[in-house]
Order: structure tokens, then sequence, then C-alpha cells
């Protein structure tokens, strides 16, 4: 069993920062699984904003590479996803998910287990 649970989105203006949490628990997470940030926007396919490796290294979709940074405290089983420059566009559901595997990082059909979803809204 798996649990992921998001939290910290909320309502921003145009500019502005946000930044997600999202804490592990369960028997089956493990510290070496991957862990990643997606987001959908209403009619739009779900996407991949930042990805981690267990080890620290990091992958960045195109949505918000250079406005965003991804971490992990593995201490606390905790992923951070920290936002700037934040702009309507960017507006969207953002989910946090995990998998055992380090391969395929930026596609989200290949990620197993997801939380229920912080809403990230930015007004222009």
């Amino acid at each position: 069993q798996v649990r992921l649970v998001e939290s910290g989105g909320g309502s921003v203006q145009s500019g502005g920062s946000l930044r997600l949490s999202c804490e592990a628990s369960g028997d089956g997470y493990s510290l070496s699984w991957s862990m990643g940030c997606f987001r959908e926007a209403p009619g739009k396919e779900r996407e991949a904003v930042a990805v981690i490796y267990y080890n620290g290294l990091r992958r960045y979709g195109d949505p918000l590479k250079g406005r965003c940074d991804i971490s992990r405290d593995n201490a606390k089983k905790t992923l951070y996803l920290q936002m700037y420059s934040l702009k309507p566009e960017d507006q969207a559901m953002y989910y946090c998910a995990a998998k055992r595997e380090s391969w395929r990082l930026l596609l989200p059909e290949t990620w197993v287990h997801w939380g229920q979803g912080t809403q990230v809204t930015v007004s222009s």
C-alpha cells in the first residue's frame, strides 16, 4: 500500500510563487522510488512538471522549466515543488506520483501511484 498526500496548492496572482508538498506513506513505499509532479488542466492531457530520482537527480518537463525546483527530503518521505513566476496558463490540478522504476519518468502513463491532487489557481 502506498499513499501520497499533496498540500500547498491555492490561489496566487500572476508572477507569484507557491510550494507544493507531497508526503508518502505506506508499507509499499520505499525511499529508492522515483517521485514526480504532474499537472492536468481542464481539457488537456496530464503532463510532467518535474521528476526526481531516488539519488536526487532531477529532470524537468517543458511547462515550468526554469520556473520551478523539485526536491525531496527522504527523512520525511516528502517531495517538494517550488514554483516561481507563475502564469495564468499554469493553473491546473497538480498531482504527486511515485513509482519503483527509474525509466520514462516524464511519461505520466508509466507512473503507478498517484495522490489526490491539489489545485493551483493563478489570476492575472
